[in-house]
């Protein structure tokens, strides 16, 4: 792959409580100056996001249940059909790690599946596990639960809980889903070299607030 095209698999993200209107037009500026896969902000800026990404490649991502899951799911779901309605091409939501971590897999289940009838019309539907929560044994059980609900992908974290994206829970993600989903890496991704890193273990998209750092030195070696 070549270093510019590691650009086109980032979402440029910005999930700050106190992000302001002009910090996010300066992100989707930024995204559309580098050609980044998407924009992420909570749900409340998508509609911002759509008009300023309009034209443009760059898809609009809006998180959904996050950052901790416990949402019910008709929240969720709605949630998401709401940032759908407001222009989102892609959502993101936090696992039930509490229903996981009870071993209740039918309610887990029925959650991804209730947000994934949401996301229609070819809007992608990511689930974040937060691995750093979860032993290998309940990241494999969500990684084939989120298969069976027909998630796009299986996400490694929030990046805003104990630990991020680490190069053992992006390999073995990848070898659970086996094809049948893809792996998205984020949290604690700064570097050039993080993000090479994350794609050689597997990660087919790139989570990250770090992305102008990345761009910078991904120029310094054109």
């Amino acid at each position: 792959m070549n270093y510019k095209d590691i650009l086109k698999i980032i979402d440029h993200t910005l999930l700050k409580a106190e992000s302001s209107h002009d910090d996010i037009v300066r992100l989707c500026d930024e995204a559309k100056k580098y050609d980044v896969a998407t924009v992420f902000t909570h749900g409340y800026w998508t509609p911002v996001v759509s008009e300023q990404l309009k034209g443009s490649s760059v898809r609009v991502g809006a998180t959904a249940g996050f950052p901790f899951g416990a949402q019910s799911t008709f929240i969720k779901a709605t949630e998401a059909s709401s940032s759908i309605k407001d222009g989102a091409d892609e959502i993101d939501i936090v696992l039930n790690i509490g229903a996981l971590k009870s071993k209740d897999y039918g309610a887990v289940l029925n959650d991804v599946s209730e947000v994934r009838k949401a996301c229609s019309g070819g809007v992608l539907l990511k689930v974040i596990l937060e691995n750093c929560l979860l032993t290998d044994q309940e990241k494999i059980d969500a990684c084939r639960i989120c298969v069976d609900a027909g998630a796009d992908f299986v996400k490694t974290s929030t990046g805003l809980s104990t630990g991020g994206a680490t190069l053992h829970d992006v390999e073995l993600m990848k070898k659970t889903v086996d094809g049948k989903a893809k792996v998205k890496a984020a949290g604690g991704i700064r570097t050039l070299k993080d993000c090479i890193d994350m794609i050689n273990a597997g990660a087919d998209r790139i989570g990250t607030s770090a992305m102008l750092r990345i761009a910078k030195e991904i120029e310094e070696w054109s």
